[in-house]
């Protein structure tokens, strides 16, 4: 079974635009640290844990890609080191690992970021069972890629639809923003169920950097107006 569907000429650029999708969210992480330190609102931290989270799912699908695309000295050591310790015959588990880790804490961001509006931020054992589903879709996701991409998508959709709420109520051009990129982000995912096609793999990532690229211009224009929006 294929493991990415990246095409062969687009795989630097699959690269790069991970890479800065990591830092866009990072940095959004750390600017949502900064406003909670002022307002003291937990919520602004969830959501910036929430985006936390989905780039070290970033971060482990980099460096897992850079061992899978680019002929490096720390592929051969990774496959011998499993070669040797008899655990399989090839390097696969180590890209199995890396793009699970990938799946599972995107996933959890998402659903992080769901929880954060009222009434959603209560543990509960519905709370243990979306985390025990998340974790099989993760692990199924080996197999049948898309159900990662249509878990993602379907929690989007339960994003847009309370953060839809929460922009009729306040009508903030900043949640306006955030809602937009969920939006287009909830695009993306949708058209990687097709990524079997390898045009559809392309527009679906620069789909995703769109909405990440939002996020961006989202915390420039608040740093910049400083306390004018909130």
């Amino acid at each position: 079974m294929k493991i990415v569907f990246t095409p062969d000429w687009f795989i630097n650029n699959d690269v790069l635009i991970e890479a800065f999708s990591f830092l866009i969210l990072f940095l959004f992480f750390l600017f949502a640290l900064k406003a909670y330190n002022l307002s003291k609102k937990r919520s602004v931290l969830y959501l910036g844990i929430g985006f936390l989270v989905i780039a070290l799912g970033d971060l482990a699908s980099i460096f897992t890609k850079l061992v899978l695309y680019y002929d490096t000295g720390i592929t051969s050591e990774i496959g011998q080191a499993i070669i040797t310790s008899q655990i399989v015959s090839t390097v696969d588990i180590f890209y199995y690992i890396g793009f699970f880790f990938h799946r599972l804490l995107t996933l959890l961001g998402l659903y992080a970021i769901y929880k954060i509006p009222p009434a959603k931020n209560k543990i509960s054992s519905e709370f243990f069972l979306t985390i025990f589903l998340i974790l099989v879709v993760s692990l199924l996701s080996h197999s049948f890629y898309y159900l990662y991409y249509l878990t993602a998508f379907v929690i989007l959709l339960m994003i847009i639809f309370e953060y839809s709420k929460v922009y009729k109520k306040e009508k903030l051009v900043t949640t306006r923003m955030l809602l937009t990129s969920f939006i287009i982000l909830a695009v993306a995912n949708f058209t990687f169920m097709f990524s079997k096609l390898g045009p559809i793999y392309v527009i679906s990532q620069n789909i995703q950097l769109v909405g990440y690229v939002i996020l961006l211009v989202l915390v420039i224009r608040i740093l910049k107006n400083g306390t004018k929006e909130k």
